[in-house]
């Protein structure tokens, strides 16, 4: 259930990265998407933090459930950050979509 969580963390992260102006520039390299379309992306990005949220507490409990959520969203950004906008801007939508689905397989077997 933490893959799950983890994937959902760095979805929410990459929606909310693309809700920022600068964020959509360096990804399409164009104009940027009109603002109802960013704060669209916003309110993704915060609902994916809830239920990766969710997935936490249910999974581990309110004592631990906090603590791994924040765990997950550090390891997300990071990777995000560090990892995927410096070398490979294309593939954070394709990942962003996959992590979950990745994260859910992983957490059904």
């Amino acid at each position: 259930m933490m893959l799950l969580a983890l994937g959902v963390s760095f979805s929410a992260f990459a929606a909310l990265s693309l809700a920022m102006e600068k964020h959509q520039l360096d990804l399409h390299g164009k104009q940027a998407a009109p603002l109802s379309r960013r704060r669209q992306w916003s309110v993704l990005g915060w609902v994916l933090l809830g239920v990766a949220f969710g997935l936490s507490v249910v999974d581990h409990g309110w004592a631990m459930g906090p603590v791994l959520w924040l765990g997950t969203m550090t390891i997300a950004g990071l990777l995000l950050a560090f990892g995927l906008y410096p070398w490979k801007p294309r593939w954070i939508a394709p990942v962003a979509l996959a992590l979950p689905v990745l994260g859910l397989v992983a957490a059904l077997v």
